[in-house]
């Protein structure tokens, strides 16, 4: 939790004074590059991005970064610098294989089709379980959650 980020999330409590001051609210980026996570942050500011997905074994291992139902979040850049709040609205987990036409369109990214949301998150969720020694296949649950963005 830096300043900035602080910052932020109270001039967003002064613009919405029926959320509680001591409301809880996690802080994450999108991605793992400094691009890739200010593109999609902004991708939700243009209002294009409205659903992120990630996979439940990640979530279990790092449960401080597993979205909460109805919870806020404050999205920052690679570096922290706080770009926008939302607040999530769907939690669903499906197997990989099992996440929809739908759903791969408000994720918001390039063309928003399933065949290019499956490429980017095979390529991505691969990685990711590499990294963390965890299997992952077309049946790992993704969390495929939705979100509407509060501000700015």
């Amino acid at each position: 939790m830096t300043s900035e980020v602080q910052k932020f999330w109270n001039d967003f409590l002064l613009l919405n004074p029926s959320i509680p001051r001591a409301e809880p609210f996690q802080v994450w980026c999108f991605g793992n590059t400094a691009e890739m996570a200010r593109e999609l942050a902004e991708l939700v500011i243009s209002g294009k991005k409205f659903a992120t997905a990630s996979l439940v074994a990640v979530n279990e291992i790092i449960p401080d970064e597993a979205p909460i139902a109805d919870g806020y979040s404050v999205v920052t850049d690679l570096a922290g610098a706080p770009m926008c709040v939302i607040q999530t609205t769907e939690i669903r987990h499906l197997p990989f294989n099992d996440v929809d036409p739908q759903f791969a369109s408000d994720e918001g990214e390039d063309d928003q089709t399933l065949e290019y949301w499956r490429d980017v998150h095979w390529k991505y969720f691969s990685q990711e379980a590499a990294q963390l020694e965890i299997d992952f296949d077309e049946t790992s649950l993704v969390c495929c959650e939705r979100f509407k963005l509060l501000y700015p």
